[in-house]
C-alpha cells in the first residue's frame, strides 16, 4: 500500500534521523516498522513566522517495496539515417526540440553561433577579467544558452504549456541530481549545469544527431511563402524543410535579418531596471527573523517582491540567493547585468533584477520609426549608457541603494561580486524616467515590506535589460509563422518562454509540430 500525506517539520525537528518516518508512522496511525520506504515528492519551507516549517509531501510506502527507477522513460532511437529537422540555437528551446526529434524519429541537425560548454569557459573568463566579449561566445551564446552559465533556476509558472516533470526527469537522465523533482524552487546551479548540458549534446550525437557548433546563420531563402534554405556565416547554403528557430532572446541579429526580409514581427512587452545586491546575511536575518548566522539546515534565503507604481508593475526577478552578478552582455559598447548561483549558494551575496514592466503600446512612442523592433532600439539604448557611465568597458555603473532613491552619487560603493568591478554613476538621473522613477518608488515600498531590505549596504548595479525578449515572432496554430511554412518561431527569442523549463516544454511542442505531413 501506498499512502500520501503531509507532512510539517519543525526546523529542530528537521534535524532528528528519521524524522519522516517517525511523523509518517504518527500520522497514518501505524507502526515504525510497517514502513517499508519514504519517497519526498516535494518540499517547501515557510518562513514566514518565527516558527519556521519544512512543509513536506511524501508517498509513504507500507509493507511494499520502494521503487527504484523513475516511471518516465526516454525512448531515443536511432536518427542517423532519417529526414532531417533543422533547428537553430542550441539553449534549453534547441536541446529539447533536437531530443524530442529523436523520440519521434527524426534526426535534428543544429546549428548553434555559440561554442560547446567547455570553450565557453575561456571567453566567459576574457568577459570577466579582460573585459573582451565574443560576439559569438558569451554569458548568452553557446551550448545550453544563457542559463548554463546563469544560474540553471527551474521554477516555472508555465504549468499548461505541457508536462513540467517530463523535463526535469530528462534533465535528471541526463545527470542532474533528484533533488529538482522535490523542491519547490529547484535549481541545478551553474557549477553542474554543464555537465548535464554534454550529457544532453552527447546524447543527441549517439543516435544520430548533428550539432554544428560556431555556426552562425546569416539568411534565409523564403519561395513562395515557403523556408527552403538557410545560408551561413562561411558562406555555404543548406536547403531545408523544417526549420525550429530557437535563438534567444538576445539574439538582434535573427530579428534585424527577419525585418529586413519584410518577415512579420510584433513589438511585444518586455522589462528593464537594475540589479540589485545586499550582502546574503541581511536577507537571512529579514527571511528567518534571525539575529547571527542562518542555520546550517536552511539554504540562503531568497525574496519575491512586487509593487504597482503608476500603472506599471515594478517587481524582483531572477533572484539569486548566494550567488554572483555577471557581464551578460553580447556586443561590445553595451553593459547588461544577470545574475547567477552555484549550486550550494554559498556566496556571500544575495542579487535580484528589479524591473520596470515596459508596455510595447503605450511607453516606447519615442521608437515608434522602428516599428516592431522599437522595443530592442529602446533596450539597446540603455545599455548604451550603461556601457558609458561605467568608464566605456564592462565595469558596471552602481549606487548604494539609499542614494539611488533618494537622488545623490554615491560617494563609495560597497564590496561586490561583479567581478569586472562597478563605478559610481548617478543612476537616478541617467534611467529613463518611467524607469527610474518607478524603481525609487518600488525601492521605498520593499523596504516597508521587507524591514532591512533598504539599506546602504545594497549597491544598484546597471543594467538589467534583458528579462525577456523584446520581439515576438509570430506563429499560428499549427506553431509556424503566418507566412512563412516550415518555419516554427520557438522558446524565448519568438517570445513564447520566460525561462528554461518553459523554453524547454515550447522546444518539444514545436519539434511535435514541425515532423506533421514530412
Amino acid at each position: 500500500m501506498v499512502k500520501e500525506i503531509q507532512l510539517r517539520i519543525t526546523l529542530q525537528e528537521e534535524a532528528v534521523a528519521d524524522i519522516l518516518v517517525k511523523k509518517s508512522a504518527q500520522s497514518l496511525k501505524i507502526k515504525q516498522d510497517d514502513i517499508t520506504g519514504i519517497k519526498v515528492l516535494r518540499k517547501s519551507i515557510d518562513a514566514r513566522k518565527a516558527l519556521i516549517i519544512f512543509n513536506y509531501k511524501v508517498a509513504v510506502y507500507i509493507k511494499e517495496t520502494l521503487p527504484q527507477t523513475s516511471e518516465y522513460t526516454f525512448n531515443y532511437k536511432d536518427v542517423s539515417k532519417a529526414k532531417p529537422i533543422h533547428i537553430i540555437g542550441f539553449g534549453p528551446a534547441g536541446m529539447y526540440a533536437a531530443l524530442r526529434c529523436i523520440e519521434l524519429g527524426f534526426k535534428p541537425v543544429v546549428l548553434e553561433r555559440g561554442k560547446n560548454v567547455q570553450d565557453r569557459r575561456r571567453d566567459i573568463k576574457a568577459i570577466n577579467q579582460d573585459h573582451i566579449v565574443n560576439e559569438d561566445s558569451n554569458y548568452c551564446f553557446g551550448e545550453g544558452g544563457a542559463g548554463t552559465y546563469s544560474d540553471g533556476k527551474l521554477y516555472t509558472r508555465s504549468l499548461k504549456r505541457g508536462d513540467v516533470r517530463r523535463i526535469f526527469e530528462n534533465l535528471v537522465y541526463h545527470g542532474a541530481t533528484e533533488q529538482i523533482l522535490i523542491d519547490a524552487h529547484p535549481h541545478i546551479g551553474t557549477n553542474k549545469l554543464p555537465k548535464v548540458v554534454q550529457n544532453i549534446r552527447e546524447t543527441i550525437l549517439k543516435y544520430g544527431g548533428e550539432i554544428h557548433f560556431e555556426t552562425r546563420v546569416v539568411d534565409f531563402t523564403v519561395k513562395s511563402g515557403k523556408i527552403k534554405s538557410i545560408t551561413l556565416h562561411n558562406g555555404l547554403e543548406m536547403s531545408v524543410n523544417r526549420v525550429i528557430l530557437a535563438t534567444g532572446h538576445s539574439a538582434r541579429d535573427i530579428f534585424y535579418l527577419l525585418f529586413k526580409k519584410k518577415i512579420a514581427l510584433e513589438a511585444k512587452s518586455f522589462a528593464m531596471g537594475v540589479r540589485v545586491e545586499h550582502p546574503q546575511h541581511i536577507i537571512d536575518s529579514i527571511q528567518y527573523h534571525c539575529s547571527g548566522p542562518r542555520n546550517e539546515l536552511l539554504p540562503a534565503a531568497s525574496y519575491a517582491l512586487v509593487q504597482q507604481v503608476n500603472e506599471r508593475g515594478v517587481y524582483s526577478f531572477c533572484m539569486c540567493p548566494g550567488g554572483f552578478i555577471v557581464p551578460a552582455a553580447t556586443a561590445h559598447g553595451e553593459v547588461v547585468v544577470n545574475g547567477m548561483s552555484p549550486s550550494k549558494r554559498n556566496n556571500l551575496f544575495a542579487n535580484s533584477g528589479i524591473v520596470v514592466e515596459i508596455n510595447a503600446d503605450k511607453d516606447l512612442y519615442k521608437y515608434e520609426q522602428f516599428g516592431p523592433l522599437k522595443g530592442l532600439e529602446y533596450q539597446k539604448d540603455l545599455e548604451k549608457l550603461a556601457f558609458t557611465a561605467g568608464g566605456r568597458s564592462q565595469t558596471a555603473p552602481a549606487q548604494r541603494l539609499t542614494d539611488f532613491v533618494e537622488g545623490r552619487l554615491s560617494n563609495d560603493l560597497n564590496p561586490t561580486s561583479y567581478q569586472p568591478g562597478l563605478k559610481s554613476a548617478p543612476l537616478h538621473s541617467l534611467l529613463p524616467k518611467p524607469i527610474g522613477s518607478r524603481l525609487r518608488k518600488g525601492f521605498e515600498s520593499f523596504g516597508q515590506k521587507m524591514k532591512g531590505y533598504y539599506t546602504a549596504e545594497a549597491n544598484v548595479v546597471g543594467v538589467e535589460s534583458r528579462t525577456s525578449s523584446p520581439v515576438c515572432i509570430p506563429r499560428n496554430e499549427q506553431l509556424e509563422h503566418p507566412e512563412v511554412s516550415g518555419l516554427f518561431p520557438c522558446g524565448e527569442g519568438g517570445g513564447y518562454a520566460g525561462g528554461i523549463v518553459s523554453a524547454a516544454m515550447d522546444g518539444e511542442r514545436c519539434a511535435e509540430a514541425a515532423i506533421i505531413g514530412l
